[in-house]
């Protein structure tokens, strides 16, 4: 693998830690800015909200640019994000710094989907898709524990001067080791825009938002779900957390392995599994030990899915693929705010911490029903290309042998 695939995953890193890590720290932000619980949680909203719109926003500004110049551009906007968070005076600001940062999220791990795809031969595209988001999963074993130790510890601005010092590495990698990869000629906002035209690109996006959002709709309420159900202490939810985050790194970069060998089935076994995973957390979230195995699975067999969908993306947008690539990864945002919006539905209707485990299976298992649809168009479509390409009229034929 090209060291280029190192910049991008340190930047993957430090995005990943500035999303997640907030979470562990809003009892410290809501005291120092005197906002509740409830008003600090903007700063998760704004910011999931904040990549769903500027995926496609930041991507569509970035066309008339080389990939690798959007790339330290993105980064730069990611330190900006944080770097204002840091100082921020009042939750306000805070709030815009957060905002500020969310814009790269989703066109970085867009674009730098394409780019990482590139660097490799085409079957080995998926793999390197994975080495880029392998920096995500490893900030949820990594960063997020270790940024909200610090900011318990220090201080959380001290936080997200780190973070933003992680931007920094991330932009000067990107400057050194990714290759300058000219701009595609005659690519113009209407051919990324055309992509949304194929049913496959959209059913992809659709299976991101289905199955991504089954894994956080257990995840999210994991908190309670721990403390009320299974008998953990609170302080114990942050190493359960680096499990799940240990379950991302493994589904991930085995997503990425076999989706190069066989694309289509890693979805079917990943998002079949995880329906049937997440059913039984309803039951295994009753037991310490069982809970436990049973997070780490959600978490690999959730981000198994991640390579082949961003893959399968990358591949039915082909031409065109980076608006498109930059999309689906707002759609796995678009499925966490999703999932929890009807997590919290499940549980303020009376049926228990573990209904959320219910919601998600049934995203999962609607994922899957989208992938075998998926898949069923495009081998009716092969076979319809083959029977019109294989009808060829006498004359042509006899034409062709005079030759």
């Amino acid at each position: 693998m090209p060291l280029a695939l190192l910049a991008l995953a340190i930047g993957a890193f430090g995005i990943g830690t500035t999303e997640f890590v907030i979470m562990g720290l809003l009892p410290e932000v809501a005291a120092d800015f005197q906002v509740s619980i409830p008003t600090a949680g903007f700063l998760v909203t704004g910011y999931a909200l904040g990549v769903v719109l500027g995926a496609p926003l930041m991507t569509v500004l970035g066309t008339r640019v080389t990939r690798k110049r959007m790339l330290m551009l993105l980064m730069g906007l990611f330190i900006l994000g944080n770097a204002v968070s840091a100082v921020a005076p009042v939750f306000g600001v805070m709030l815009a710094g957060r905002v500020i940062a969310s814009l790269a999220h989703g066109a970085f791990f867009g674009i730098g989907s394409v780019v990482a795809a590139d660097l490799v031969a085409p079957q080995k595209k998926a793999g390197a898709i994975a080495t880029m988001f392998t920096g995500l999963t490893v900030a949820n074993v990594v960063g997020v524990p270790l940024g909200t130790y610090i900011g318990q510890s220090v201080g959380w601005r001290t936080t997200f001067f780190i973070v933003a010092a992680l931007g920094v590495v991330g932009l000067l990698g990107v400057a050194k080791l990714v290759p300058e990869q000219p701009r595609a000629e005659g690519v113009r906002l209407r051919h990324e825009l055309a992509a949304f035209r194929n049913v496959q690109v959209l059913l992809a996006m659709a299976m991101t938002v289905l199955g991504f959002g089954g894994v956080f709709a257990a995840i999210t309420y994991i908190t309670p779900m721990m403390t009320e159900i299974a008998g953990y202490s609170a302080s114990s939810v942050t190493w359960l957390l680096v499990l799940f985050g240990l379950g991302m790194v493994g589904g991930n970069l085995l997503g990425g392995k076999f989706a190069d060998r066989h694309l289509m089935p890693m979805l079917y076994i990943s998002l079949g599994a995880l329906a049937v995973v997440l059913s039984l957390f309803t039951l295994t979230a009753h037991n310490k030990f069982a809970a436990a195995v049973t997070i780490v699975l959600i978490g690999g067999l959730g981000f198994a899915t991640v390579p082949p969908l961003q893959k399968r993306v990358l591949d039915q947008a082909a031409g065109a693929p980076t608006l498109a690539s930059a999309v689906n990864i707002g759609a796995f945002n678009l499925g966490n705010a999703l999932s929890a919006w009807l997590g919290g539905i499940v549980i303020a209707a009376g049926l228990g911490y573990t209904a959320p485990n219910w919601v998600g299976a049934v995203l999962a298992a609607s994922a899957l029903a989208l992938a075998v649809l998926s898949s069923s168009l495009e081998r009716r479509t092969v076979t319809h290309s083959r029977r019109v390409a294989g009808h060829v009229p006498e004359p042509v034929v006899v034409a062709e042998a005079r030759r």
